[in-house]
């Protein structure tokens, strides 16, 4: 750990010229926990996507590590208490299928007194399922769905059920399963349903005739069969991360390594739009990282450096007629044993006459090499696949992720984004931890791989504003901004449940690796007429719940 002395003095010259939030802050709610449940498990995944039931004021979360989803009761918000759990294997299926063992709780959405579960089978390149269970926990059916079914929700309505079906490969990489969405006709009937009512949007469209959008990536081994009626390289290369319905009528679908979005016609189960997110350059003023853990402190410059934003999860909201994408902007890897992407900017060949770096080089009084020291760029994870030339040296470099959140129109347009905003908050707030990781308390240790790490993002209404709740998954916490006005969104709050005088797997420690956030509002909370913030977190395996106090 480093001194706080050494700490304070690196993070003087990182902020010189920026002004301290602590003064800058919007007024805003303030975030005060209320009770947590843990699972005990550390680092296990067990605590990992949450939704809330108004009517009986419970708690759904996906315990991947125990393969099946925890019924918590927060009647008493103080004292959440697991009540039973949801075990999706041995579930007969519509389709005459039983849901295996092995098979592992993805995600969980909740309607009524509906509860659906996404299930990715045990050979994750197989078709998975969907398990829809009453509130009270019994299981009232299954529907077979696409590869990996990641991420599931209700349309505002509940007459239809979404679920991303990611269509990862396998870790050799010789089986890659198309990536779709499955637009299931629930119509508050689950325990009548039959396959016939499961709808499957697909990619195929852009094998064929339609050209795909210069931005949308898509790379890698190229798995096609090439023979007529099966899915080719990009309908099996884009993977469908996580769904928002805006109407009963439309949806949006992130492809996060793709840094795109898709546009989903529920009427028709259509995929009508691929809308590419473009990128964010790190060498506009404002865009600042930090992109070592070996140049010796809290050093936040431009670079040149382009970040995918590769959003994870996102949410939408209404603005003057206006559909807006609110995205945490994660970033993802594709990285398997089979073909990987993941590549430090030190093991790449840069084109030294590259009309992006020479200007930088030169200003700088560089060379490629010394850009290529790990006090430099040299330890930055980047894409091996994006930025490389016919003659075989990168002469761009993109890094993944935009270390920030975004607001986006429906037409792929950035209105606002955070900037170097939440690397410089935590700098000034925890500096000793700046970019600590999840599992073990550090100083710098994600600078050079995605920073802070946004993973999920929820919005809320409050006393007639629209707020942003952002969490980090490394450092941990949750961000909190005021989006009332996209074009002038502004940092309200930073409140990290975390205890970094503890050592991360021990109780002490707390919340670690916030990965599902859940609003409840004012109208549906435990705490009457107080609005409720539900976070999971998945390496400490806990989930916490929060006042949303004006």
């Amino acid at each position: 750990m480093r001194k706080t002395t050494a700490v304070a003095a690196a993070l003087a010259v990182a902020l010189t010229g920026a002004a301290a939030h602590a003064d800058e802050r919007a007024d805003g709610p303030a975030l005060a926990p209320l009770g947590t449940y843990s699972t005990g498990a550390f680092d296990q995944a067990a605590a990992e996507i949450v939704a809330h039931d108004p009517r009986h004021q419970r708690l759904f979360v996906v315990n991947a590590q125990a393969a099946a989803v925890e019924v918590l009761d927060v009647s008493d918000p103080a004292a959440p208490a697991k009540l039973f759990d949801l075990v999706v294997p041995g579930t007969p299926a519509a389709d005459g299928s039983v849901v295996e063992a092995g098979a592992v709780a993805n995600s969980v959405a909740v309607h009524g007194d509906t509860v659906a579960v996404a299930v990715e089978a045990a050979d994750r390149t197989d078709p998975g399922w969907v398990v829809f269970f009453d509130t009270r926990g019994n299981a009232l059916n299954a529907v077979r769905v696409g590869s990996l079914p990641d991420m599931a929700t209700f349309t505002p309505d509940g007459r239809l059920l979404l679920v991303a079906n990611e269509g990862e490969p396998d870790d050799d990489h010789t089986v890659d399963p198309e990536g779709s969405v499955s637009v299931i006709k629930v119509n508050r009937r689950p325990a009548a349903l039959t396959q016939r009512d499961v709808r499957t949007a697909d990619f195929r469209a852009w094998d064929g005739d339609r050209e795909l959008p210069g931005g949308v990536r898509v790379f890698g081994p190229d798995l096609s069969t090439g023979e007529p009626g099966t899915p080719g390289r990009v309908a099996r290369n884009l993977e469908p991360e996580y769904i928002v319905a805006d109407t009963a009528h439309s949806a949006h679908v992130v492809l996060q390594e793709a840094n795109a979005f898709a546009v989903l016609d529920l009427r028709t189960a259509e995929v009508t739009d691929i809308v590419p997110f473009g990128v964010k350059d790190h060498l506009e003023p404002g865009n600042e990282l930090d992109p070592s853990d070996r140049d010796g402190g809290i050093d936040l410059r431009n670079v040149p450096v382009y970040g995918m934003y590769q959003p994870d999860g996102f949410d939408t909201y209404r603005h003057r007629g206006r559909t807006l994408l609110v995205t945490a902007n994660e970033g993802d890897v594709r990285d398997w044993d089979g073909y990987s992407e993941d590549a430090r900017v030190k093991d790449l060949e840069l084109c030294e006459d590259s009309p992006r770096l020479r200007p930088y080089l030169d200003t700088h009084g560089l060379t490629a090499a010394d850009l290529q020291r790990d006090e430099n760029l040299g330890r930055l994870t980047v894409s091996s696949a994006t930025g490389l030339t016919g003659d075989g040296c990168h002469d761009e470099l993109y890094s993944f992720g935009g270390r920030s959140f975004s607001i986006f129109t429906a037409d792929g347009d950035l209105v606002f984004d955070s900037g170097s905003e939440f690397e410089r908050v935590i700098a000034e707030e925890n500096p000793e931890f700046f970019n600590s990781n999840h599992t073990e308390n550090g100083f710098e240790n994600r600078s050079d791989d995605k920073g802070p790490e946004p993973e999920g993002v929820t919005l809320g209404e409050v006393d007639g504003r629209v707020y942003a709740f952002i969490g980090l998954e490394r450092v941990g916490g949750v961000m909190v901004y005021d989006v009332t006005d996209p074009e002038d969104a502004a940092f309200v709050d930073y409140v990290n449940h975390r205890d970094f005088s503890s050592e991360p797997g021990t109780p002490g420690a707390l919340d670690l690796g916030p990965e599902g956030l859940t609003f409840i509002a004012a109208e549906d909370s435990p705490v009457p007429g107080t609005p409720v913030l539900v976070v999971a977190n998945e390496v400490s395996g806990t989930t916490t719940l929060f006042r949303v106090d004006l």
